[in-house]
């Protein structure tokens, strides 16, 4: 963990800007635009947050100059729609901001006069202490970007910010730590009083390994959070994790206080394994460390109720698969296979297993369907197998099981993903225009719409 500077700002009264209580946003988008003013939506959230802010050690400095003191007041209520984007919380509700102090910068002053001020317009230096979680804060620009365009964006005068960092003091990070806990269930994403969870959970599952299981997992994550849903992914494959590889990720999850921060790659909130151990490292655990492993990484992490959350499990039935029925009852089973029946027959083992445990089939992936040459599609592992395994499933578990895509047998899919990048997404993070991205697409709506 990084070590924490104690920085300790005295604490004046000050009034707090009347709290945003519009009603929260339905789960589900209402496009496949990114959604609208999501941050804005998460910062109004009425919470235990907003609470301890009205009592923190916040600062709106006195001053005789009425117009400096109302800045202050309208900065600090604009500030609250500035969101941290590990947490997902606005920076005032955490307590981030310990102090903001307006100044009318004197007519004579050497310092540039910004660009957009005119002769007559009075200029106000807008001092704000940010008090970030810990130090070097791998987002920080990021949040003082945000603050900047914040402030500098204000109607009525000419503000210029100027933002001192700091880091939280041990002691006033663990009662966030502890805030945060208090704010969730120990497992978020379990369903409580016989209700079902507000997050669509998928666990991408196959018979065996080597079918593209943890792309078609990855693709499928990067599509929901392309779509502007807020999508989570677990890599619960401890033996084979691979999605750091694919989403580009090569730093550690934050550590506050004992609870993680889960790493945001191309919009998707993503943990793994994989960013603890090291590429090339082995894991070498049995049964009950497997299930301690995945309990972690559901009640640990920070994950700031997502909509989507994909987990890519582990090849078979084994620990894993069962840890996952036990732990998400809701989790929906999303069955990759390839055409051949060597692959196909033992992928109908792993839908079979929600016979057994909570959970239902949520549809069949068929993977390496084909490989186009010079226009023409040569089946290169046969075909049928995707059909083969939903039409067995629906025969043994009861209810239609379908066949939601075939995917091509396509060597972008590899390329791109080994340069740190789902394969459906374009360098800017949108979705790219390729057929593959369009099944993506539909599969991600059939799955959305089958809730």
């Amino acid at each position: 963990m990084s070590e924490f500077r104690k920085t300790d700002f005295h604490a004046t009264s000050y009034r707090k800007p009347a709290a945003d209580t519009s009603p929260r946003p339905d789960k589900a988008p209402h496009s496949d635009d990114a959604l609208n003013n999501a941050s804005a939506s998460r910062g109004a959230r009425t919470s235990d947050f907003a609470r301890a802010a009205s009592e923190a050690a916040h600062i709106l400095e006195p001053t005789d100059d009425a117009k400096a003191y109302a800045i202050e007041q309208q900065v600090y209520a604009r500030l609250t729609g500035v969101i941290d984007p590990e947490l997902g919380r606005s920076i005032v509700d955490m307590q981030m901001v310990t102090g903001i102090d307006a100044q009318l910068r004197p007519a004579d002053s050497d310092l540039d006069r910004p660009v957009q001020a005119g002769p007559n317009d009075d200029v106000y230096d807008v001092t704000i202490r940010l008090e970030l979680t810990v130090s070097g804060c791998p987002l920080t620009e990021k949040i003082l970007s945000d603050m900047q365009q914040a402030v500098q964006t204000y109607p009525d005068a000419i503000l210029v910010p100027r933002i001192s960092v700091s880091a939280m003091s041990k002691e006033k990070l663990s009662g966030l730590v502890e805030r945060l806990r208090q704010a969730r269930r120990e497992n978020p994403f379990a369903p409580k009083d016989g209700s079902s969870p507000d997050t669509l959970i998928i666990a991408v599952a196959s018979g065996k390994g080597g079918v593209g299981k943890s792309a078609v997992a990855a693709n499928l994550a990067a599509t929901f959070a392309a779509l502007g849903y807020k999508t989570a992914a677990i890599d619960a494959d401890i033996y084979g994790f691979s999605l750091p590889g694919i989403f580009g990720v090569r730093s550690r999850p934050t550590d506050l206080d004992g609870m993680l921060m889960p790493v945001d790659a191309w919009g998707v909130k993503l943990m793994s394994i994989g960013m603890f151990a090291g590429s090339d490292q082995p894991i070498l655990w049995r049964g009950p460390r497997l299930q301690r492993s995945l309990q972690q990484f559901l009640s640990d992490v920070w994950w700031d109720n997502p909509q989507v959350m994909v987990l890519d499990l582990p090849p078979g039935t084994g620990d894993m698969s069962i840890s996952v029925a036990q732990m998400l009852p809701s989790a929906r089973i999303l069955v990759v296979t390839t055409p051949q029946p060597s692959a196909s027959s033992i992928a109908v083992r792993a839908g079979l297993s929600t016979l057994q445990l909570p959970g239902k089939v949520a549809g069949v992936v068929e993977n390496m369907a084909w490989y186009e040459h010079n226009g023409e599609k040569l089946r290169i592992f046969g075909e049928g197998g995707g059909a083969r395994v939903a039409q067995s499933l629906t025969q043994q578990v009861g209810y239609p099981v379908e066949l939601l895509a075939q995917l091509p047998l396509d060597t972008e899919i590899r390329t791109v993903a080994e340069a740190g990048r789902p394969a459906v997404l374009t360098a800017d993070g949108s979705l790219a225009d390729t057929e593959l991205a369009r099944s993506f697409v539909r599969m991600a709506r059939a799955l959305w719409q089958s809730q």
